[in-house]
C-alpha cells in the first residue's frame, strides 16, 4: 500500500512539474504578442532587438550545454525544457524568435504581421497547454496534438483575430488556417510555419 501511495505520489509531482514548465513555455509565447505594438511604431529597432535576443540566446545555449551558465537566460531555459530538450540544444526559443523575425520581414503589411504574431502568440500557446491538460483524445497521425487543443487553437486565434479585424469572415478563415498548420507534427517548426503561414494569408485577404 505504502508503495502504491509512492508511486501515486511520484507521478502526482511529474504531472504537475511537466504542467508548470508548459505554463512556464506558454507564458512566454503569449508575452510575445506584444511584439506587434513595437513593430508598429519602431519597426526597425524592434528587428534590431529581437535579433540581438536571438544571437544572445544562441551563445548563452551553447554555453549551456558546455557546462558554463549566462545568469537569468540559462536559469528561464532550465525552468521552460520539456523532457525531450534534456541534455540538448534548446531549440524553441529560437524559432519562435525566427518565426517573429520572419513573420514582420516577409507580410507585406504591419497589420498581416500582427495577424501572424497573434496566430502564434494565442493559438499555439493555448492549444499546446490546453493539450497538456484535457487532451486524452488525440488525432491519428499528428504525433499527440489531441483534439481539445486544436480546437482551443481554433477559438484562441479566432478571438485575438476578431478583435483585430472586427471581421468575423476574416477570423473564421484565419483560425481554420491556423488550426490545420498547428495539427501538424512540426515539433518547435510551427513556431515559423504559424506566423508565416497565416500572415502571407491574412495579407492575400485584404
Amino acid at each position: 500500500m505504502t508503495v502504491l501511495c509512492s508511486e501515486a505520489s511520484i507521478r502526482i509531482r511529474k504531472y504537475s512539474n511537466a504542467i508548470a514548465k508548459e505554463l512556464f513555455r506558454k507564458s512566454i509565447h503569449i508575452c510575445s504578442a506584444a511584439v506587434p505594438f513595437f513593430l508598429c511604431r519602431w519597426y526597425w529597432e524592434t528587428i534590431a532587438a529581437l535579433f540581438v535576443l536571438l544571437i544572445t540566446y544562441i551563445v548563452s545555449e551553447s554555453l549551456r550545454l558546455r557546462g558554463k551558465t549566462v545568469p537569468v537566460i540559462s536559469a528561464i531555459t532550465a525552468a521552460a525544457a520539456r523532457k525531450r530538450d534534456e541534455n540538448r540544444f534548446v531549440l524553441g526559443p529560437v524559432t519562435l524568435c525566427c518565426g517573429i523575425i520572419l513573420c514582420a520581414l516577409l507580410c507585406r503589411s504591419p497589420q498581416a504581421a500582427s495577424v501572424g504574431i497573434f496566430a502564434l502568440a494565442f493559438g499555439d500557446g493555448i492549444a499546446s497547454l490546453m493539450g497538456k491538460l484535457f487532451g486524452n483524445v488525440r488525432i491519428p497521425f499528428t504525433a499527440g496534438k489531441s483534439v481539445v487543443g486544436s480546437l482551443s487553437c481554433f477559438s484562441a486565434i479566432f478571438l485575438a483575430t476578431f478583435l483585430f479585424t472586427h471581421s468575423s469572415f476574416t477570423a473564421l478563415i484565419i483560425a481554420f488556417c491556423g488550426m490545420i498548420i498547428e495539427v501538424f507534427p512540426l515539433k518547435d517548426m510551427d513556431n515559423i510555419a504559424i506566423p508565416v503561414i497565416v500572415g502571407f494569408i491574412y495579407s492575400f485577404m485584404i
